[in-house]
């Protein structure tokens, strides 16, 4: 990448802008060669050139030689820094003075105080930020991340996904693209059995989980001693974003926690076309990462992986519990943890989940079955939409339906692009009886549920959305749920607990649980809408009654 230009991604401050950033920063001198910040460093302050020249370097760049590459070269005005001064992440790159001058270094609590108060700063930087990720991702600068492993191994899958969701700057290598695989990882320093591995600038992880990935990068929850917050948002799909983002906006501290990553069941969208203002549809990743990014623009402090493990009240608090048994302590929480496609009733079923078997249809899972057979499970409209996004990757898709017809559970528009596209056959009354393989899913054995006639198909990628089970195993009954495990909420209470001492004589609020201060919204609460845009309305509206009840309980 050459030297940077007056592009939305290297853009330069005006006077008035450095004065201001002035008032809170440091001015100082900077000689050839200084190194700024390193890669594995924890997240930077903000850092403005005033005079001289800066170059961002990922360092030895090739196994077994020393050398750097040039990323791009900052100068006059310009900033340094990209998403990860909003995500907390380490950095990945390192920062070296090319030319003596002076530099301007804003102390990150005052960056993000300023990203919060001054629209047109952050407008600027925001955009410059999200612009840079996007560079990075494509460019070399990838490199400095490496995953290696196999795209049948469910641990690799994971990882993936992680990075995807997480939108780092990384490299997959994929080991089923590799001739001779022992001879290739011995270059690298590793060995079969530490298979999937992962390179960072600052360590390697052998037999790698996401967790570990993402402490490594310093995306993980850290907790403090006294730290409590305002608000904990338990989950980051659709839901628990909208309520991270409100929350943040109208100054509450916000903390949200999430298992895997944002996205939730909408993230696993190939493609969402009736959500209001995205006219050519949207991929459920792309609208929950604009989201994400949103949301830590306005101050919500986003973790994942992080498991939570459990919900109490403790001394007027709520004690949200993690499974590392650390324990976060919060005025309110909403409770935004959505719901999960339900699981085949296969035997060997478990063998073949994260290797054959999905339960999104994205970029990611088309890749491992391009080109081969793949059978999408589910008459909703998150099957129409993945039978229709694996047909446009090449492969000639099987849609298994239980029922007879798709006009009760699929929305009109996606019945006519299924039945419309050649590559996509419907097979009615069909269910999945058995699956095969050896390291990863290779067949499928599909039944006509009148008939009993059977048939068995080549197959290397079956995409499962049958129903929804809700997330609330979590809870360990501390909240009141209703028959299917979903949360009950407001009118849905039983009289006895609506009624009861706990809300001392006043009705629930709307999207309020049986416990006062906690709310829940999205596919986890019963009787929701399970659409996205509903979620979206909920967790925006939730953050509403979490003033509310703050303001008679603090």
């Amino acid at each position: 990448m050459s030297e940077n230009d007056q592009s939305p991604a290297w853009p330069k401050l005006d006077d008035r802008t450095i004065e201001e950033l002035e008032a809170v920063g440091e001015v100082r001198s900077v000689t050839a060669g200084e190194i700024l910040y390193r890669a594995g460093d924890p997240t930077p302050d903000f850092i403005v050139v005033l005079e001289g020249a800066a170059e961002i370097v990922r360092e030895d760049v090739r196994e077994g030689e020393a050398g750097d590459d040039v990323v791009t070269t900052h100068t006059a005005r310009n900033f340094l820094g990209e998403l990860n001064l909003l995500t907390g992440q380490r950095a990945f790159l390192t920062a070296r003075v090319s030319q003596p001058g002076r530099v301007l270094v804003v102390p990150l609590s005052d960056f993000r105080r300023l990203m919060s108060t001054h629209p047109d700063f952050s407008d600027t930087v925001f955009r410059a930020f999200v612009e840079r990720r996007k560079i990075l991702r494509a460019s070399g600068a990838a490199g400095a991340i490496r995953i290696i492993g196999s795209r049948f191994s469910p641990d690799t899958m994971a990882l993936v996904a992680f990075a995807n969701r997480a939108r780092l700057p990384h490299t997959w290598i994929d080991l089923e693209d590799i001739d001779d695989v022992p001879v290739f990882l011995a270059s690298v320093g590793v060995r079969p059995r530490d298979v999937p591995v992962v390179f960072t600038p600052t360590t390697t992880l052998r037999n790698a989980t996401p967790g570990q990935f993402a402490a490594n990068l310093g995306l993980t929850y850290q907790p403090l001693p006294g730290y409590s917050s305002d608000l904990v948002v338990v989950g980051s799909g659709p839901a628990g974003l909208s309520a991270s983002l409100y929350g943040a906006s109208e100054g509450l501290e916000t903390l949200s926690l999430d298992a895997v990553g944002p996205g939730g069941q909408a993230g696993a969208s190939s493609r969402i076309e009736n959500y209001l203002g995205f006219p050519d549809g949207v991929s459920g990743d792309e609208l929950v990462t604009r989201a994400a990014i949103q949301a830590m623009r306005l101050g919500a402090h986003l973790n994942a992986p992080c498991q939570v493990a459990g919900l109490r009240l403790e001394e007027g608090f709520h004690v949200v519990v993690l499974a590392d048994e650390s324990e976060v302590p919060s005025k309110a929480v909403i409770i935004a943890t959505g719901a999960r496609y339900r699981r085949l009733e296969v035997e060997n079923l478990e063998q073949f989940e994260g290797s054959g078997v999905y339960y999104a249809a994205t970029e990611l899972e088309a890749r491992v079955c391009r080109g081969s057979n793949a059978i999408v499970v589910g008459g909703g409209n998150s099957a129409g939409q993945a039978a229709i996004y694996m047909a446009q990757q090449g492969s000639p898709v099987l849609l298994a339906v239980r029922r007879p017809a798709l006009v009760e559970t699929m929305s009109r528009y996606l019945i006519d692009r299924v039945e419309a596209d050649e590559r996509i056959e419907v097979l009615y009354r069909t269910e999945v009886r058995a699956l095969a393989g050896r390291s990863h899913l290779e067949e499928v054995t599909l039944e006509h549920n009148e008939s009993g006639e059977r048939r068995t198909v080549a197959c290397q990628g079956l995409f499962c959305f049958i129903g929804a089970v809700p997330a609330t195993a979590w809870l360990g009954g501390c909240v009141a749920l209703d028959r299917s495990g979903f949360v009950l909420t407001d009118r849905s209470l039983p009289d006895d607990v609506a009624h009861g001492p706990a809300f001392g004589g006043r009705d629930p609020l709307p999207l309020e649980t049986s416990v006062p201060g906690v709310f829940a919204v999205g596919d986890v609460r019963s009787g929701s809408m399970k659409r996205v845009a509903a979620a979206v309305g909920e967790g925006s509206s939730a953050v509403r009654q979490v003033h509310e009840y703050l303001s008679t309980h603090t």
